[in-house]
């Protein structure tokens, strides 16, 4: 269900045709990045975050570490990721298959920089089999992104 909201929200912004599913599972950066034929830094991971009772997406580049001090000085607080068994009710989507497409509403999402230094990313698209082939601006519009951040290491 959650690739299908993905691929309807994508469809708003005539990306839907981007959208791969390998037989193989893209649930790790690792394994999408062996699944989608790419780097690994080219997976465009997106972490889910618990802000002061709020959720937030942050989408970085696949090798990127979220910086605890740069993540404060931004939000006001310390990261605390959202746990494991609330990522599908409080985003849509399951962990594996966590991406900024087919979310809930009420979720803000965020762009790392650490993606600038790439041509083309690949975020999932709702499950654990997908992959989006984006340019990183295509990224930025078609996930509603508030901004573009810089909380990630180096």
């Amino acid at each position: 269900m959650s690739i299908e909201a993905a691929r309807k929200h994508l469809q708003t912004f005539g990306l839907e045709d981007r959208i791969i599913e390998p037989e193989q599972s893209s649930a790790t950066v690792e394994l999408a990045a062996q699944a989608l034929g790419c780097k690994p830094e080219h997976i465009a991971k997106t972490l889910s975050f618990d802000l002061n009772g709020d959720t937030i997406l942050i989408v970085t580049a696949g090798d990127a570490k979220i910086d605890n001090k740069k993540y404060r000085e931004y939000f006001g607080c310390k990261a605390k990721m959202l746990p494991r068994e609330q990522v599908l009710e409080k985003i849509g989507h399951d962990v594996g298959g966590v991406c900024p497409f087919g979310i809930h509403s009420n979720i803000k999402v965020y762009t790392d920089c650490s993606l600038q230094r790439f041509e083309t990313v690949y975020p999932a698209a709702g499950n654990d089999n997908s992959g989006v082939r984006l340019s990183c601006e295509e990224l930025f519009r078609a996930s509603n992104s508030k901004a573009w951040i810089d909380v990630c290491k180096g």
